[in-house]
């Protein structure tokens, strides 16, 4: 038999779900921020208190209004706040279960593809995706066989606040961790983000990328030419985060064509020398009217010393490709680097390319670009240098460095003396 005080609790419980059931939208908003106020923090246990061990009775309301009224949005966040109370709160695993019995998961996965939620909104929803995947394994795999990863990495690609788009990275790096049976799923889904419009997914999909890389271990086939693509932004935070995801790729066994992707973007494509042939014959500077962006991160993903220009994130802040490995370097030679970081010396476009091409070659990478002139850089765009031959006829050493020496000479004859000294050994 029931105590008089638990029939006055009973009797609260029924009096507050029935003002519920009747009240409107607006009464409803009004209950809603009461029990946000009111039980932000709580654990299952003091919850079940509060409603007098019925609190299972309200989640369930505010589950049937949430699959009634997502797609008008109305009440949406205050709506999806008070269902992660339920679902975050300690020992609430009772509630999660509820939840996801009545579809919870497809339902907020629902949410952000819908144009007309607003971004607040679906920000709560990806915050609810959070907690469910934090909860274990078999719950993001659920996530995943919903095509969870899927409808999220198409919100990271559309979405146009970055603080939501923070919150998707934090949920994807949930489901890359401890769920063996989708990683690959979420693996090719960042990868499939890179081509996106949007800078702040990019980079955020490159940061996430080297987590996962490591924890797939083997590499995707489309990875190095989705990741040399990025190189071409004009966002140096792009470009940076693409930069340190090519150091860890090195180490895989897509490192052959990544290296040759890069030495391939030190030069400009045929299809951009096309376009410009007018130019070229009214006697212009042909690397006077070449460019591309990605000339320069290749050239610092190449180079070999450290930039002086701190401000410019992209800029290597320590030794790169070749001086960690001797085996890469001596495969970048047998892939005509030297050929291609001279072509680059000589793109008078870009000063940073030719100073970071500079570098790597060890030459005079302060006065190179500001004494050239426009003769000169083609002549270096004409080089026909072969160093991996000139190694192969000579017996030298690929330990050996190769030092275009000093500027003090005139530019034109150090420039010329520095092929024919090469190409005489041809």
């Amino acid at each position: 038999m029931t105590s008089i005080k638990e029939q006055a609790a009973i009797s609260r419980l029924l009096s507050f779900l029935q003002d519920w059931d009747n009240a409107g939208k607006a009464a409803r908003g009004v209950i809603l921020n009461n029990f946000i106020e009111a039980n932000q923090g709580k654990t299952a246990p003091e919850l079940e208190q509060e409603f007098s061990q019925g609190a299972s009775l309200f989640l369930v309301r505010l589950t049937t209004w949430l699959r009634l009224s997502y797609m008008t949005g109305s009440c949406l966040d205050k709506l999806l706040q008070s269902i992660g109370i339920f679902l975050s709160a300690v020992s609430s695993n009772r509630y999660l279960l509820e939840f996801l019995e009545v579809g919870g998961v497809l339902t907020l996965l629902e949410i952000l593809g819908l144009e007309k939620i607003k971004e607040e909104d679906k920000k709560e929803s990806i915050k609810l995706l959070q907690v469910i995947a934090n909860s274990g394994r078999k719950y993001k795999e659920l996530i995943c066989e919903s095509y969870g990863v899927r409808s999220i990495a198409e919100f990271l690609a559309k979405s146009k606040s970055e603080e939501t788009q923070e919150e998707v990275q934090v949920l994807l790096d949930s489901l890359i961790h401890g769920n063996p049976k989708y990683q690959n799923q979420v693996y090719k889904g960042l990868i499939a983000l890179l081509p996106c419009t949007s800078p702040k997914a990019q980079q955020l999909s490159l940061q996430t990328l080297r987590t996962a890389q490591s924890i797939v271990g083997t590499t995707h086939p489309t990875i190095v030419e989705c990741v040399l693509k990025v190189l071409s932004t004009m966002h140096l935070e792009v470009q940076y985060e693409a930069i340190r995801l090519i150091k860890d790729l090195a180490n895989y066994d897509v490192c052959p064509a990544l290296l040759q992707g890069l030495v391939k973007l030190l030069i400009p494509s045929v299809e951009e020398t096309r376009e410009l042939e007018s130019k070229i014959l009214s006697g212009k500077s042909c690397l006077r009217c070449v460019s591309s962006p990605a000339h320069l991160p290749a050239a610092s993903v190449l180079a070999a010393g450290r930039s002086r220009q701190s401000h410019q994130p992209l800029l290597p802040r320590s030794r790169i490709l070749a001086t960690h490995n001797m085996c890469l370097a001596e495969d970048m030679l047998h892939l005509g680097v030297v050929h291609s970081l001279m072509v680059a010396m000589g793109n008078m476009d870009h000063s940073n390319s030719q100073r970071q091409a500079s570098l790597t070659l060890e030459s005079n990478a302060e006065d190179l670009y500001l004494k050239m002139d426009a003769i000169q850089a083609d002549i270096l765009v004409a080089n026909k240098v072969n160093v991996a031959k000139v190694i192969h006829l000579s017996g030298l050493s690929y330990n050996q460095k190769f030092h275009l020496g000093s500027l003090d000479e005139d530019p034109l004859a150090y420039i010329n003396r520095f092929q024919e000294d090469v190409e005489g050994k041809n």
